[in-house]
């Protein structure tokens, strides 16, 4: 007899979002259960990267005692009320190893006790009123919300004539040796393509990178998913010419031509310019999507960025099939290449969130606050301290905010509020009665990813200016609303080292603007 099992929550996938929505479900109790269909948390990461090196920081020395801040340093642990374990404690690399993650995983799952069933692949689900998943051995798993942390399974082939003839990123060989004196085309602009290049500049004879668009760098753009610095050693081999190029232009067509690949290049730098270039190998590393084959046509949610993730609404539920939530990098859809979703650092806080929404619509739990008095001096301070502190704003910028809502019986302090999610809640009544209320944000500035940082002749803000309206790095952002209405925005300087507390520059012009933003509150209530 098949088994039946009746759950609140049903999580699918083991890897770093499912066990840190488990977490949050486990310590509030619920009736919950991750299924995995590998034998270990975070099997991905047992294969990706290929190379077998992270690019999330692990900065062990930081000089802070707070874990809180060292979690602005810490890209890989997740989070817990008891701060263990921690992946800082595991090893020291900057860039650790990928296997290191994969056991930090396991012994986090194991630590926290959570609910877990392993070799569990989910073939499966329908909905004919609550979800109905079944797996590969019959088991049917009833539940009234799926939160799906699959992360990308599946690699994104882009259409190109002859694709298939490529070898890619997934399976290709990571041996130098298997391309010496070769000729290789990498198609692909991310980190993916370029650890591929760099792991074959002393063997391959020719590496050339080809993708549309100018490259971005992570260094300028400030989006942790374009091209990091550990990873563009080939580009001095470009600039120097050293026989490898970096090709901007579109691949047409890959062909085969005895025992090498005609590949045809449109490029953008010339006009459009068609060339037909011989390889003796062409890889492809152009990303991963999502993979919704699991849901019948009935629940399928609805896609979206070149139909590479589910399509979601400021809560993270699925546009078109209520109850279905998303965790982990699938989340990205919600900040596409501008803020850090797509990450540990940032969805492992988006996950904590979801936690709370949940919390708040299936069991009647407030999201957490604290009372506040609404004078410029009380809310000034709670708001300075917080953005000297807080891991959350500082990871998902722009993104997440802390709230002080404004109301009949004073103020409250919500931390950590999706923005988009908050001004729907607050419209909707789902934080009670709320007249205005003012959002606190970190942020870059206009034009940041226009800028090249590096150049000291660029036009900078006067040192006496302390307005931050022209900061270009990470900086607070405090803006007033009324029914989701932006009416006012202070931008609080930049700091060098990131404390925005000074008397003068920083607290007695927030003050300020709160002096004019607090009084206007009073008329609403």
């Amino acid at each position: 007899m098949s088994e039946e099992i009746s759950l609140d929550y049903l999580v699918i996938g083991a890897g770093p979002a499912g066990l840190q929505v488990g977490y949050y479900l486990e310590r509030a109790g619920r009736n919950y259960l991750i299924v995995e269909s590998d034998a270990v948390p975070g099997s991905f990461f047992a294969k990706f990267p290929r190379h077998r090196t992270l690019i999330s920081i692990n900065k062990v020395h930081t000089g802070w005692d707070d874990p809180e801040l060292n979690l602005r340093t810490d890209w890989n642990s997740l989070l817990s009320e008891e701060s263990s374990p921690l992946f800082t404690e595991r090893t020291p690399r900057y860039f650790p190893a990928a296997e290191d993650f994969v056991g930090y995983l396991a012994d986090f799952a194991t630590t926290h006790g959570l609910a877990i069933r392993f070799g569990t692949r989910i073939v499966e689900i329908t909905k004919p009123g609550e979800f109905v998943a079944r797996d590969q051995h019959g088991t049917t798993f009833r539940a009234r919300r799926v939160i799906v942390a699959t992360g990308v399974g599946l690699p994104n082939v882009p259409e190109i004539e002859g694709a298939e003839l490529a070898e890619n990123y997934t399976e290709m060989s990571v041996d130098p040796a298997d391309y010496t004196g070769q000729r290789v085309l990498i198609v692909g602009r991310g980190n993916s393509a370029f650890e591929t290049a760099d792991n074959l500049i002393e063997t391959a004879a020719v590496i050339h990178v080809a993708g549309s668009g100018s490259l971005k760098l992570a260094w300028q753009t400030h989006f942790v998913g374009h091209l990091r610095a550990v990873n563009n050693n080939f580009l001095d081999t470009y600039q120097l010419k050293s026989q490898n190029a970096l090709l901007d232009g579109r691949i047409l067509s890959i062909r085969r031509d005895g025992d090498s690949y005609l590949v045809r290049v449109s490029f953008e730098r010339v006009r459009e310019v068609v060339k037909e270039i011989r390889y003796d190998r062409v890889l492809l590393a152009t990303g991963f999507r999502f993979d919704p084959s699991m849901f019948a046509p009935e629940c399928r949610p609805e896609l979206t960025i070149d139909d590479r993730f589910p399509a979601q609404t400021p809560a993270w539920e699925s546009v078109n099939v209520p109850g279905l939530h998303f965790a982990g990098t699938i989340t990205q859809a919600r900040d596409f290449k501008k803020s850090t979703s797509g990450f540990v650092h940032g969805f492992r806080y988006g996950a904590r969130a979801l936690h709370r929404i949940l919390e708040r619509r299936e069991h009647g739990e407030p999201w957490p606050s604290r009372a506040l008095a609404p004078t410029p001096e009380a809310v000034g301070d709670a708001v300075i301290e917080r953005v000297n502190r807080s891991s959350a704003l500082w990871q998902l910028f722009g993104f997440l905010g802390d709230a002080v809502l404004l109301g009949p019986d004073g103020a409250r302090y919500a931390e950590e509020v999706p923005v988009d999610h908050l001004h729907e809640a607050v419209v909707a009544g789902e934080f009670g009665e709320v007249g205005d209320y003012l959002v606190t944000t970190l942020e870059y500035g206009a034009d940041h990813d226009l800028i090249n940082p590096f150049d000291v002749t660029r036009s900078r803000v006067s040192q006496q200016d302390t307005s931050g309206l022209d900061g270009r790095y990470l900086h607070p952002v405090v803006r007033h609303f009324r029914a989701g209405e932006l009416l006012a925005e202070h931008h609080i300087t930049e700091n060098l080292e990131n404390e925005w507390d000074d008397e003068r520059v920083h607290r007695a012009p927030l003050r300020e603007f709160l002096r004019r933003a607090l009084p206007a509150t009073a008329d609403v209530r």
